[in-house]
Formats: structure tokens, C-alpha cells, sequence
């Protein structure tokens, strides 16, 4: 790992992983307008589908989530030279399971099925994850910001210790109240080595400091560009 500008890395402050299974179906049904995104279809019934997988014993939350902005990323040149399409799901639904197992079974359940083909979508991506780290679970009661975050990089290993000290950066400069690393389980789509969900109160939380802190991009895009990262943050909405 290479690490740019170490004055300015701390690492996050890291809670034990926890054993819930993850579900996670993105789709890109619209088009974006520069960081906004246009024509998302309605949400209605995937919204329906997911209280409906919420209410399973096995189900510990099920949230469809509408895109709403993408932020800055770094690494779209090491998409392309991977064969890879860059992220633009304005749609995703998240669904935590009690454990592995569960996720891994509901997978095959039709409910989960008709909520996968159930968008106009030009792109999907779909996986059965793992929590690797976290700074704490996502709470998906309150109508806060979320992010999710599709990093791709070749050394998975060496993403991981990237993460920590760039969520550090996170955590001291945005108050980043928590975050839950999803990984791919062995034989999933390996487009993302992880996906990190997270959430602040707000956009005014953490926006500012993206635009406006010259260490967003000194140290946290740069630790990226410099580790061969390729990070694509979109924020979303709660449907």
C-alpha cells in the first residue's frame, strides 16, 4: 500500500464486523445529467416488495433507495482499461439478512426474483456480500443521505487498508457517524471488490468538505489514484 500525504492519515475507529448476510440489486434505469440523475420509473412496488422481504423471520431490513447525486470519484481510466462500465445505479435495494446463509437462500426465492426484474433497467449488478469492516450499521429509519460506493481495485487486500484510512479522513472531517463494508462472497460479481454503505444527517454533513477541503483530493482521492482504486460514490435517497 502507498500512502500519499501520511501527515494526514488516521485511521478509522473500527467496531468488529458483524454476521449479517447482504442482498444488494442495483440498477441504472435513467440517464444522469452531469451528478443528477433524470427519469428514475416509479418505485412503488419495489418499495412494496421490500416490506414485503422485511417481514420474513430471516429479514433484518429490506430499503429501496433512489439515487440523487454522484459526488467525486477517482479511477474511471482503470475502469475502461479493466473492460469495466463506471457505476450510474440510480436505483438499489439493500436487503440484511440475519446471517450468510439466509441471504444466500433467499437469493433463489421468488419474491427477491421478481423484485430483480421488475425495473426498465439498461444495466444491472447484483450480489449475495459479507460484512468486512465497519465503523457502525447504517440506520435506515431516519430520511438521511446515503452512500454507496463501488470501489474496484485489483488487489483486494490493498483496498481494504485504503478504505481505513480514507474513512478516517471521513470520520474527521464529515463526522461520519457510521459505515458497513459489503463484500462480494467467493464466486460473485468481482465489477466492485467492496461496496461501503454509509449515511450522514444531511448533504450539508459531508458535501462542502468534498468541494471545498483541498485534502479531499490531496489525500483521499490521491491515496486512491496512487493504490490503482477505482471509487464511485453516488448518494441516494430512502424511496
Amino acid at each position: 500500500m502507498k500512502l500519499v500525504n501520511d501527515r494526514l492519515a488516521v485511521k478509522a475507529g473500527l467496531v468488529e464486523p458483524n454476521d449479517s448476510g447482504y442482498l444488494l440489486f442495483a440498477a441504472e434505469t435513467g440517464a444522469w445529467r452531469g451528478p443528477f440523475p433524470t427519469a428514475i420509473p416509479p418505485l412503488d412496488e419495489l418499495k412494496a416488495i421490500a416490506a414485503d422481504l422485511a417481514a420474513r423471520p430471516e429479514v433484518e431490513d429490506a430499503t429501496v433507495f433512489r439515487g440523487r447525486l454522484r459526488p467525486p470519484g477517482e479511477g474511471e481510466e482503470i475502469l475502461a482499461a479493466r473492460g469495466l462500465a463506471p457505476a450510474r445505479y440510480d436505483v438499489v435495494l439493500l436487503v440484511r439478512t440475519v446471517d450468510v446463509d439466509s441471504a444466500l437462500a433467499l437469493r433463489d426465492d421468488p419474491l427477491y426474483g421478481k423484485a430483480t426484474t421488475l425495473l426498465p433497467a439498461r444495466r444491472t449488478h447484483q450480489i449475495v456480500g459479507r460484512n468486512a469492516a465497519r465503523l457502525g450499521d447504517v440506520d435506515h429509519g431516519p430520511d438521511h443521505a446515503f452512500l454507496f460506493n463501488y470501489f474496484y481495485a485489483d488487489d483486494r487486500e490493498r483496498l481494504l487498508k485504503v478504505w481505513e484510512y480514507t474513512a478516517g479522513w471521513f470520520q474527521a472531517k464529515t463526522a461520519l457517524p457510521n459505515s458497513t463494508l459489503v463484500q462480494p462472497l467467493e464466486g460473485e460479481s468481482a465489477d466492485y471488490g467492496i461496496i461501503n454503505h454509509a449515511s450522514w444527517p444531511n448533504l450539508r454533513t459531508f458535501l462542502p468538505s468534498l468541494i471545498f477541503r483541498p485534502s479531499f483530493r490531496t489525500f483521499v482521492l490521491a491515496n486512491f489514484k496512487a493504490n490503482d482504486i477505482a471509487a464511485q460514490p453516488i448518494i441516494y435517497r430512502r424511496v
